[in-house]
């Protein structure tokens, strides 16, 4: 015959009817046998007697309630908020709420976590690793609204009419607060230039701008020029591009790219017009409502001003130092020195360089404020600045005589 299991049920059970048995002289006794302290014994018995053999059963030991608990009210108010925006986590649900409700005493950020986390609000995230020191690469930090400018294209993605779309975004770094995001049909210079040319109508001009090394904002040619970068220096506007291949130089921006997916492409509308209203939707909520944590939880409209730097009506004369050589870059890319033609870029054409001498022979040159290379004038060449110096007897010829 198997043993049959014996519950504490079974073991409270038999503890009454030995009691009521008398199977012990004494309840020390009793109590000893069965393990359990005097008190407890006691407690069998009473509850035996006032409910019978349902009182022996376990009950729930929580506490009927707690006076650190968040009010239901707050529960639903922090749930409701986070239905209409649920790729906002705890800080910035506080932000909108401690604002819309100064005197209201409301938890903490970590207690709202959990909460939505009970709720099934809230996903585990997967760690990333840390960014080591040596990648990041100090760049202009801006110091106020328009001082820097990034720009860039998020990762392109077909529409439901199978067309792909290029969104085209610029922010201002300092504030975060987003200038434009406009989707495009293919990253095409003209089409950038003038979203690009609208901004600076309606906000003003930067001073610098910061972008990657793709089209339209740089090409493979001389000190990675394009007919944009180009544009701006003869706005006056500092170049600032990150290295090829590491876009955490432009972190900020890049961050913003998950948050402009997560709200506005997952999944993506049914054409390019209508996604363009997803991006036309999103913009001002993401600059006059939704917290930003870099701002210390509030909104990137409640930092950001227009720049005093107007939009010119015509580009300004270029004007070089006394002692600098001028050229003039002809239709073909090249500029003369001592009547040979030396390449120099097809984006300058028309353009005046300025060349300033650093050593017998050897010349900076600058177009506007920015310093693009060296030009030996012994061997008509025009070297990077990282490349060494070469001799006349080993250099190739710069370009064709004239």
């Amino acid at each position: 015959m198997p043993w049959q299991p014996v519950s504490t049920m079974d073991q409270k059970t038999q503890f009454v009817q030995d009691y009521y048995r008398e199977m012990f002289p004494t309840m020390t006794e009793l109590c000893e046998y069965y393990g359990i302290a005097r008190k407890t014994g006691y407690k069998f018995i009473h509850q035996f007697e006032a409910h019978g053999r349902a009182g022996l059963a376990e009950k729930s030991r929580r506490p009927h309630g707690c006076p650190w608990a968040t009010p239901d009210d707050q529960v639903a108010r922090i749930v409701g908020l986070r239905d209409r925006h649920p790729s906002w986590g705890a800080r910035k649900l506080l932000a909108v709420l401690q604002n819309r409700h100064p005197t209201t005493e409301w938890a903490a950020p970590s207690t709202v976590s959990l909460l939505l986390k009970r709720q099934g609000l809230v996903g585990s995230r997967r760690r990333r690793a840390p960014v080591p020191a040596r990648l990041r690469v100090p760049h202009v930090v801006a110091a106020a609204p328009n001082h820097v400018w990034t720009a860039d294209f998020k990762g392109h993605f077909r529409t439901g009419d199978r067309r792909y779309c290029y969104p085209l975004t610029v922010m201002d770094r300092f504030s975060r607060y987003l200038l434009d995001c406009h989707g495009m049909l293919s990253p095409n210079e003209l089409e950038t230039r003038r979203r690009v040319e609208h901004l600076f109508r309606v906000f003003g001009l930067p001073t610098v701008v910061r972008t990657d090394n793709g089209a339209p904002f740089a090409s493979t040619g001389l000190a990675g020029l394009s007919h944009l970068s180009v544009w701006w220096l003869r706005l006056g506007i500092v170049l600032d591009p990150i290295r090829p291949g590491h876009p955490e130089e432009n972190a900020s921006h890049e961050r913003f790219h998950r948050t402009l997916k997560r709200e506005t492409a997952q999944p993506p509308a049914g054409s390019c017009s209508a996604q363009q209203r997803r991006f036309n939707t999103f913009g001002p909520e993401y600059n006059h409502v939704r917290p930003h944590e870099a701002l210390g939880q509030i909104p990137p409209g409640d930092v950001y001003e227009p720049s005093c730097r107007s939009m010119p009506a015509a580009l300004p004369p270029l004007e070089y130092p006394g002692h600098f050589e001028v050229r003039r870059v002809g239709p073909s890319g090249c500029f003369s020195w001592s009547h040979v033609h030396v390449f120099v870029s097809h984006v300058l054409r028309g353009e005046h360089l300025g060349f300033e001498e650093i050593d017998d022979g050897l010349w900076a040159v600058y177009f506007c404020a920015q310093r693009l290379a060296r030009f030996d004038e012994r061997t008509k060449r025009i070297l990077p600045t990282h490349e060494r110096r070469t001799t006349p007897s080993n250099a190739a010829s710069a370009g064709p005589q004239g």
